[in-house]
């Protein structure tokens, strides 16, 4: 459940002149100051603001050189790029060299690890956040031959992946697995039991794919020789139903979703012999959650990663494939962690030392760092980093010179940079500037695409040395720099607040363009407010950094706060919501308005707030707990009882409704609509599949029965994103309509 975020001089007349005559009437008299209006037209519809992007870059496999996917006239091109000049230095395919026709593209590509093979994506349609269906085919670069990966009359395929040695390639169809052979042509099925809501054999259910990230269930190990894979029996899993509407009679759109507290699949890992045609178990001990699977760097290191249903105990285990007997693969424990709250899922594991040891971050004292575990589970631990902030995501391992490249948030929680450290414990931060840092290595680490920006600056592309000096620049967006330069865009700036529990918070403020501190303005706080996710970063915030300039423009003050519970400040920061989703964080929020409106330059009588999903769910509460405070609210998508919520990700935070019911009810919104005070506009998507629709069904119920007005809007077949067509503007356009009319 996730959901995000250049200046001039003005001339102070103008401002004073909105307030005058009105912000709808702003753009009528424009023409007589040097510089634009925005409008919702140009923010979501005209494209106008369209970043700059180096995307699609995959190093190859001597790090020296990199490949794109783009178009030409020759169709869809995957180009090969040289790192150190930048210079193109071959087409490995085209379109026409695949398909003998240009118009014929593919939209995704995948090389065999000794690339001599491609496996292009063809025809794709999503399904949920990351899984799609897809027509493959291969190509044999050598050969310059090409084929399907299957008969397409017998449906779009899932997940296919090439094995080590690029001689198969593995599958899903109909929630079965498949391989085929590309020498032979043979294509054997793996499994036969999978059906549609009731077993999955090689991909995840939907609430794995949603809350642990990832949609792949299927695992070659590196010689090829097994093919492990995941097997959910879904049979007693409740269904959840979805009309979707334009037809005649709408057809119910029926999947199944575990609620909290209600039964969820059941997970199991099998792995398949190449060489005999078997199917073996993998035996261990009875575990509630699989969510990561993956090899180490043999056979023997078979490596799944278990969880109980709290989520509050982790376990590594690892199985040697080689050594299956009858009964199975059998797996030996050799990590283990458990605390009173949760501990989050990783994919910061980095297996070292020719596999006797593995890298990976715990919060074991407080913050999250990295460690150096042995993969016997009987050598001393090692910590590698320390101190009072957290390392965010591991991004790779030099094997050639041991060190570990990560982000972390070791200048403040509002900063993301880079940095690396030894299996020594030796660190080095590899820029100093404040803001927002990111990096895609090329795979011998000689290279990588550095990527900057801060929360006032698009963002910046250079290609850097292993030492991080500039070998070039990539991209700088100064188009839009001096696009955006026309429309007075005013600084966000950040300060901290103290709230009512003595806890310093994190918070940016956008002022209006003239800004006079002897004037008093209204403002739009816009916040999420939940687990995982800080809406106060130094960095650019694209549509939605347009949105609140826009704001800014027809003269509100627009703000934001990140309560306890957010990421980045450590374990008990983030941990004390635990078992109580909505308490603290609404404390926060009810403080951060109140601490706005005793500044003498806002109105505090006309302090709104906005946000989305989780951010929903606060504005919910700050509406009705805190309605004394807040004078309207826009609320989209929220959850309004975690009742309604899937099991993995409301019982990490919650554990059951059984458990916890105090925990559920007491910051439910549905029994606080009593409350509710001032104009509210609450927004769904009638196909949501993540925060279902009947949340806000409920939520109406209970303002209804609480005899409360507010305003209502939904949006047919639309998912918890809310797009598609024109629906971001229209959506837009109506929130504009209800701030100027009530914030």
């Amino acid at each position: 459940m996730n959901l995000h975020r250049i200046r001039s001089t003005f001339n102070q007349t103008f401002c004073l002149l909105v307030f005058a005559i009105g912000a709808s009437n702003a753009a009528m008299i424009a023409q007589d100051f040097p510089f634009q209006l925005l409008s919702n037209d140009l923010i979501w519809y005209s494209g106008e603001f369209r970043s700059e992007y180096v995307s699609g870059v995959r190093s190859m496999n001597d790090g020296k050189h990199y490949t794109s996917l783009e178009q030409s006239d020759m169709g869809s091109s995957i180009v090969k790029y040289a790192y150190s000049s930048g210079a193109a230095v071959d087409t490995i395919a085209t379109s026409m060299s695949v398909f003998s026709d240009a118009s014929q593209g593919f939209n995704g590509y995948e090389f065999s690890a000794d690339e001599s093979n491609l496996l292009l994506t063809t025809e794709t349609e999503g399904i949920y956040r990351h899984s799609f269906y897809a027509n493959y085919y291969t190509h044999d670069l050598e050969s310059s031959t090409t084929r399907p990966l299957s008969d397409f009359e017998l449906g779009k395929q899932r997940l296919a992946s090439f094995s080590p040695d690029a001689k198969q390639v593995a599958f899903v169809r109909d929630n079965n697995v498949f391989i085929v052979d590309l020498e032979s042509e043979v294509e054997s099925q793996v499994t036969t039991d999978g059906e549609r809501n009731k077993i999955i054999n090689g991909a995840t259910d939907w609430v794995y794919e949603e809350e642990f990230g990832k949609d792949n269930g299927i695992f070659w190990s590196p010689d090829g020789k097994f093919l492990a894979f995941y097997r959910f029996d879904e049979s007693a899993v409740k269904e959840f139903s979805m009309p979707i509407y334009g037809q005649l009679y709408p057809e119910p759109y029926t999947f199944k979703y575990p609620k909290a507290g209600e039964d969820n699949a059941k997970v199991n890992v099998f792995v398949y012999n190449t060489a005999t045609g078997k199917t073996l178990s993998v035996l261990n001990s009875k575990t509630e959650y699989i969510p990561r699977v993956k090899w180490g760097v043999n056979n023997e290191q078979l490596v799944l990663m278990t969880m109980n249903r709290h989520q509050s105990e982790m376990t590594i285990l690892i199985g040697n494939c080689n050594a299956a007997g009858a009964a199975g693969v059998m797996m030996k424990e050799v990590w283990s962690e458990s605390c009173n709250t949760y501990i989050d899922i990783t994919d910061d594991i980095r297996f070292v030392n020719g596999g006797k040891a593995f890298v990976m971050t715990s919060e074991r004292d407080g913050y999250n760092h990295l460690y150096k575990f042995s993969a016997d589970g009987k050598s001393k631990d090692l910590q590698l980093t320390t101190g009072q902030w957290d390392v965010l995501e591991v991004q790779g391992y030099d094997a050639k010179r041991k060190e570990v490249y990560f982000s972390c948030s070791q200048k403040g929680a509002t900063q993301t940079h880079l940095a690396r450290v030894n299996l020594k414990g030796k660190m080095t931060l590899l820029h100093q500037d404040a803001g927002t840092h990111s990096a895609r290595f090329s795979d011998s680490f000689d290279y990588y695409i550095h990527t900057y920006h801060d929360a006032n600056t698009p963002p910046t592309y250079t290609l850097r040395s292993r030492s991080g000096s500039v070998v070039r620049e990539l991209k700088n967006n100064q188009p839009l720099k001096e696009k955006v330069a026309a429309y007075n865009m005013q600084p966000k700036t950040f300060f901290s607040f103290t709230n009512d529990a003595g806890v310093d918070l994190n918070c940016w403020m956008i002022k209006p363009p003239g800004f006079d501190p002897n004037n008093t303005y209204p403002v739009y706080v816009a916040i999420y407010g939940g687990p995982g996710v800080n809406t106060v970063e130094d960095s650019w915030g694209g549509a939605n950094y347009y949105w609140h300039q826009l704001l800014a423009q027809r003269g509100y003050i627009v703000a934001s706060c990140d309560p306890r519970g957010t990421p980045k400040r450590g374990r008990k920061f983030e941990h004390s919501t635990y078992k109580e989703l909505g308490k603290l964080e609404t404390e926060d929020f009810i403080d951060f308005g109140e601490h706005l409106g005793n500044l003498e330059y806002v109105d505090d009588k006309r302090i709104g707030i906005q946000g989305w999903s989780y951010g929903g769910f606060m504005t919910l509460l700050s509406m009705t707990k805190g309605a004394d405070v807040f004078s309207a609210g826009i609320s989209i998508a929220p959850v309004t009882n975690w009742r309604y919520y899937d099991s993995i990700y409301t019982e990490r935070f919650m554990q059951t409704p059984e458990e916890n019911a105090g925990g559920y009810d007491n910051n439910s919104p549905v029994n606080h609509a009593d409350k509710l005070k001032n104009p509210l506009l609450l927004v769904h998507g009638s196909a949501d599949d993540n925060v279902h629709y009947q949340n806000s069904m409920e939520m109406v119920n209970s303002l209804v029965e609480a005899g409360k007005d507010f305003d209502f809007f939904v949006y047919p077949d639309r998912n918890h994103g809310i797009y598609g067509g024109n629906t971001r503007l229209h959506l837009y356009n109506m929130m504009l309509d209800f701030v100027d009319e009530n914030f």
